[in-house]
């Protein structure tokens, strides 16, 4: 998943994502923002670890686990894309409560993504190869190990949270 890329002056311009599936190569907003991320400039040639989340359930204190992985991990590629959603009705209602949940009650670092549907047609096309490839979410927290080559390695619910040993093994097989 590497980017292709054109010199043109002093900028870089990217031209492809040359390894990217396309389920990941979209643009989406970043939670309680303006910015939009392209997955595939994220994490390209990079594990990933995706979870849907919510700020008003009771995994939401998950987001310490996420992001301590995150920081343990991060310099060893992992990526983290947290994605809110409140298709089980645990999200704030209000954007900018779900992003301070996030950013100030949790210190997360790790991408979010803003608010959007994670399980049925109108899902977002990350979550519906998620369930495509393994199955999707049944409650928020579910979380889904992705290889640099975008094939799903194993799905953990709810109730595996981020410091369990068997996630943790897995994390770093993608790595190592």
């Amino acid at each position: 998943m590497r980017t292709i890329t054109l010199i043109l002056g002093l900028m870089l311009v990217p031209l492809a994502h040359a390894q990217c599936p396309a389920w990941l190569d979209h643009s989406l907003r970043k939670l309680h923002s303006r910015d939009y991320v392209n997955l595939c400039q994220l994490a390209a040639d990079k594990p990933l670890l995706i979870v849907n989340t919510a700020s008003r359930c009771g995994f939401t204190p998950q987001f310490k686990g996420l992001e301590a992985l995150h920081k343990e991990y991060v310099g060893k590629g992992l990526v983290v894309i947290g994605f809110a959603s409140n298709d089980f009705r645990q999200e704030a209602k209000d954007e900018e409560k779900a992003a301070t949940v996030c950013y100030v009650n949790y210190g997360v670092t790790f991408t979010m993504i803003a608010p959007g549907p994670v399980r049925g047609s109108q899902s977002n096309p990350v979550f519906r190869e998620l369930a495509r490839q393994s199955q999707p979410p049944e409650w928020n927290f579910n979380k889904y190990l992705v290889d640099r080559e975008g094939v799903v390695i194993r799905h953990f619910g709810s109730r595996t949270r981020p410091d369990d040993p068997r996630l943790r093994r897995e994390v770093e097989r993608l790595l190592f």
